[in-house]
């Protein structure tokens, strides 16, 4: 069976995105479709001009010739994760017991047979060969840009990047920041934690792909969808998951697939969804 090259379909949930997998409907039997190549990679960053720095973990599997990925918090990942998914069929890590894997498989299997393509309502934008801040800030532009809150709207920002917060700065949009990590943001503002705590007060949601790959995202998705908010995504985890979900709580979506931005000081190219630019 030949890959599937059309509009992408929308999903009503994450789950009913992987049933309909699963059961066959947008691609060839994910028990057939095995996983070659699983690979974490592991960053720290500290930009130059920035006091504070951040790391990252990401866990990605390959299918021929795509790689889905799904974050985890540095550390959490168990021995031996790596291993279990080598040689393994779709199905059966779309039922794994770690939620990454799953998350990481889900990715995998839609980059394999939707790839990021005009044909399926990707717009490729860009990203300049430069520095890692000079990079961040050129993708931060490209996320922020898909909102369409007007300024002095509050945006909540679950997964915090700094280069997205100065973004928001510039368009005159305020912002909670929020990540389970807390802390503060390079201007000392508090960090929360509880994203849904935030929701109420909030006129639209900017959120991270590794929501996906904790368990926090669809709360976001049935809020937004029920209260007519914008919620946009920034997609290095499930880059190929969450353009299924435009339309059903999702608004758009800033597709980020491996090799990250933070990996390479070259040119690069993410992908734009579902804002009319």
């Amino acid at each position: 069976m030949t890959a599937p090259t059309g509009i992408r379909t929308t999903a009503s949930s994450y789950d009913d995105l992987v049933r309909r997998v699963l059961d066959g409907r947008l691609g060839p039997d994910p028990g057939t479709q095995r996983i070659t190549v699983a690979f974490t990679t592991r960053q720290a960053v500290r930009h130059d001009g920035r006091g504070g720095g951040y790391r990252n973990e990401v866990l990605s599997l390959r299918l021929a010739e795509a790689v889905g990925s799904c974050a985890v918090e540095p550390g959490a990942l168990p021995d031996g994760a790596v291993e279990d998914c080598v040689g393994a069929d779709v199905a059966r890590l779309l039922r794994h017991e770690l939620l990454p894997v799953r998350v990481a498989a889900l990715d995998a299997y839609l980059m394999h047979v939707r790839p990021h393509r005009p044909a399926g309502g990707a717009r490729p934008f860009p990203l300049p060969a430069g520095t890692s801040l000079h990079k961040s800030r050129a993708r931060a532009r490209a996320v922020v840009e898909l909102l369409d809150a007007p300024p002095g709207s509050t945006v909540l920002v679950v997964g915090v990047v700094n280069s997205l917060l100065e973004a928001l700065r510039r368009r005159g949009l305020a912002y909670v920041p929020c990540d389970l990590k807390g802390g503060t943001t390079e201007w000392g503002e508090p960090v929360r934690t509880d994203a849904a705590a935030e929701l109420e007060r909030c006129d639209a949601i900017l959120a991270s792909g590794m929501t996906l790959g904790n368990g926090s995202f669809e709360p976001l998705r049935e809020h937004a969808l029920r209260h007519g908010k914008e919620l946009v995504m920034f997609a290095q985890t499930g880059s190929a998951v969450l353009p299924c979900l435009i339309g059903a709580g999702v608004s758009a979506v800033c597709a980020e697939p491996y090799p990250f931005f933070w990996l390479d000081g070259g040119p690069g190219t993410i992908h734009r969804y579902g804002a009319a630019l």
